[in-house]
């Protein structure tokens, strides 16, 4: 079985990651803590240029596009509400891979406990971003 994908959404969740992490890391929300606690250089972030948000693109669609065939695999298997199957899929896949992973690396690295919350925060609240999108916008047919 090949997932159906609606690409239109796909497109739309990936540049809601950019929206999102806009917003998140901003000085006025958690920007000014997360640097603090991850460390990083205001000059620094900002002579990286426009380069981490091409990975961010990049890799934002990637996982919008897993996030949507897994959505509709899942949608075929329980049936049910596109909507839920989106929602519950995006759920689980950030426990059992990124909370998961995070917690994990962030543990051998030492990181503060209060900065792999802010980030899995993050995580969590972009792809159920993401499985909004995609569950309000499912391939033609479902």
């Amino acid at each position: 079985m090949i997932p159906d994908v609606n690409y239109w959404a796909v497109v739309v969740a990936t540049l809601s990651t950019l929206v999102v992490g806009s917003v998140w890391y901003t000085p006025r929300v958690f920007g000014t803590r997360w640097m603090r606690l991850a460390k990083v250089d205001p000059k620094a972030a900002e002579a990286a240029g426009f380069w981490p948000i091409v990975v961010t693109v990049i890799v934002s669609f990637l996982t919008a596009w897993v996030l949507a065939g897994a959505v509709y695999i899942s949608w075929v298997f329980y049936e049910g509400s596109f909507f839920t199957a989106s929602v519950v899929t995006a759920v689980l896949l950030w426990i059992g891979f990124t909370a998961a992973r995070f917690i994990t690396h962030d543990a051998f690295e030492g990181r503060p406990p209060a900065l792999t919350t802010l980030n899995l925060a993050h995580e969590l609240v972009t792809i159920l971003v993401m499985s909004v999108i995609i569950g309000v916008w499912p391939p033609s047919g479902v």
